[in-house]
């Protein structure tokens, strides 16, 4: 009889140490990056300084676009997203749910770009997935959940 060891779930997904929150700005919500970890499948190979970074990144970008959402939403009385009028799913507003997503999305497409080497797998050469096609995907799934938020269609169309 042959004994294999594997390690249990939590030795695999537990987030190096030091990662703490990043702060945002009172009226978007801090965000965890063992949560953006997660949900973006990053691995721990990618170092805290580097998630954080690469978040710090897209909540600035995420913020461009949301600046006036923001604005706007404060003049009317709601001192942060969550308290934004929107559907609850969960227990929680959708448009948490958006914004976490947006800035996953938007890191992970940072991180592609900046160590392309770590979202890189056999299966992945094999196939033919190509980096520049998997970053435009990510940008596009975050500008997704960025007009979501705004209320905007996700489709533009231009008549030349």
């Amino acid at each position: 009889m042959t004994f294999v060891a594997r390690p249990s779930a939590s030795v695999i997904y537990q987030p190096p140490e030091g990662e703490v929150p990043v702060l945002n700005d009172g009226f978007f919500p801090d965000i965890a990056p063992a949560a953006v970890r997660d949900a973006a499948r990053i691995p721990t190979s990618i170092t805290p300084a580097r998630l954080r970074a690469a978040i710090i990144g897209a909540i600035m970008t995420a913020g461009i676009d949301l600046q006036q959402f923001a604005a706007a939403s404060i003049a009317a009385g709601h001192a942060s997203l969550a308290a934004v009028p929107a559907p609850q799913l969960d227990g929680e507003s959708v448009q948490l749910f958006r914004y976490h997503r947006a800035v996953a999305l938007y890191a992970k497409a940072e991180l592609i770009e900046r160590h392309p080497d770590f979202d890189t797998t056999a299966a992945g050469g094999a196939e033919g997935n190509d980096a520049a096609t998997a970053i435009g995907s990510l940008r596009r799934d975050a500008m997704h959940a960025v007009r979501d938020i705004l209320g905007q269609t996700r489709t533009v169309v231009d008549l030349i």
